[in-house]
């Protein structure tokens, strides 16, 4: 059986988690997942996603991990070469 992308609703679900009231206990600490690099693409980011259970808020040992993105055209690789650039 193929594995399916959450869906919009099961993602914002995900993204609300509120790491000040979380139990730390029922995330999943990022250090336990191992990227299966032979897969394609569309795989290891269905495994990552099984693997991690919630891609918006982990662990990372003792710590509560809780990432966001905001909704711009700006690349990651175009945010790092600028503040490279700044530091230059």
């Amino acid at each position: 059986m193929e594995q399916v992308l959450p869906t919009e609703q099961e993602l914002e679900i995900l993204r609300s988690v509120d790491i000040h009231t979380v139990d730390p206990e029922t995330l999943r600490d990022i250090r336990d997942v191992k990227i299966k690099t032979e897969l394609p693409k569309r795989e290891r980011m269905l495994d990552y996603l099984r693997q991690i259970g919630n891609p918006y808020c982990y662990r990372h040992g003792k710590y509560v991990v809780k990432v966001s993105f905001v909704e711009t055209d700006v690349t990651l690789e175009d945010r790092l070469l600028s503040y490279i650039r700044s530091k230059c």
